[in-house]
């Protein structure tokens, strides 16, 4: 899976005109489906003489599923909503939010015309924007003494992993992010580093982007 880095504040955009009338796509990062439905709104605000404001928006759900959503505000069913959301799903996009505004040109497309005018929309948004793959992670709680720290972050690096949230008292916690596909070398890495005087402890699981 991927997503979109760009903020909502500065949504990926392009634009192109298809018999007179003008599509707009906009694209963001979301962390849920309220954020595309307060999106889509900004998106409006900014087109209020604008005809459609079609969308279509992917989020991972705390169970690590998909949930989606998506609208036609005002075209024929089927013909707005469904091609964004599809170019989504080709896409394997996740955690994201195209919004394709039309300005009408007074020719109607039909309804063929339409599905390929609104998924031209969503794919040049998509390829505007920024992205990054999304890799599954295992979260560590680590305590280190002060004068571990150096070595413990080579190793961490060596792995890909990433520190965080990290507490500089007498001692050393932190919570670090490690690709599960290297957890296991994470592991025993650092208890053979360390001689078992430093042991992982898991924590949980998350996803982190990785910019492509």
């Amino acid at each position: 899976m991927q997503t979109i880095l760009d903020s909502a504040d500065r949504p990926a955009h392009d634009a192109f005109v298809e018999k007179k009338s003008e599509f707009i796509g906009d694209a963001c990062h979301i962390d849920s489906l309220d954020d595309a439905l307060a999106f889509v709104a900004m998106i409006r605000e900014r087109h209020p003489k604008a005809r459609h404001v079609a969308y279509a928006a992917v989020c991972g759900g705390s169970d690590g599923r998909l949930a989606e959503r998506m609208s036609d505000d005002g075209e024929p069913s089927g013909t707005a909503g469904k091609p964004i959301l599809d170019v989504l799903r080709a896409n394997e996009m996740t955690d994201c939010v195209v919004a394709v505004t039309r300005y009408f040109g007074g020719i109607l497309l039909g309804s063929g015309g339409l599905v390929r005018a609104y998924s031209t929309g969503a794919s040049i948004a998509v390829k505007a924007a920024s992205k990054a793959r999304i890799v599954p992670c295992s979260e560590y709680r680590m305590v280190l003494d002060y004068p571990q720290l150096g070595s413990f972050q080579n190793l961490l690096a060596s792995v890909e992993g990433e520190q965080a949230d990290t507490q500089y008292t007498d001692r050393i916690e932190m919570r670090v992010i490690v690709p599960q596909e290297r957890a296991g070398a994470f592991e025993s890495r650092v208890i053979e580093a360390f001689n078992a005087a430093v042991t992982p402890e898991p924590i949980g699981a998350s996803n982190r982007p990785v910019r492509l």
